[in-house]
């Protein structure tokens, strides 16, 4: 433990330390985070949230993106355990996993993009 040359208030500290996740979970939850930072696949989880299921055609059309980059999102969504799929025929259907947390999907990511650009503007 580093020496502080202003007064530590111990308690506040052990608080502190007592909420901190692993750094285990810490990574676990970065890397999550750092995949859905990109804006096709963050908007991927938005538009399956709000259709269920679709497959990549779709996807793409909603997104106004090809379709090699909704395929491209979907199997780094899908590899991380976010996206699952299922086939019908030659056709393949993609939907958020199973236990999605719902306030992710709408009110804290959304939450979070404006207290971005609020800080951006207060910068």
């Amino acid at each position: 433990m580093s020496v502080h040359t202003h007064p530590v208030d111990q308690e506040a500290v052990r608080r502190a330390q007592a909420r901190l996740p692993d750094p285990a979970r810490t990574a676990d939850v970065t890397s999550v985070l750092t995949l859905i930072a990109d804006p096709t696949r963050m908007r991927l989880l938005f538009a399956l949230d709000a259709a269920e299921e679709l497959c990549v055609g779709d996807l793409a059309l909603a997104l106004e993106v090809s379709e090699d980059a909704a395929s491209y999102g979907l199997r780094m969504l899908r590899t991380a355990g976010l996206v699952r799929r299922r086939r019908q025929g030659r056709m393949v259907f993609y939907r958020l996993a199973e236990g999605f947390p719902e306030p992710l999907r709408q009110h804290c990511l959304l939450r979070l993009g404006e207290m971005g650009a609020h800080s951006e503007e207060g910068s």
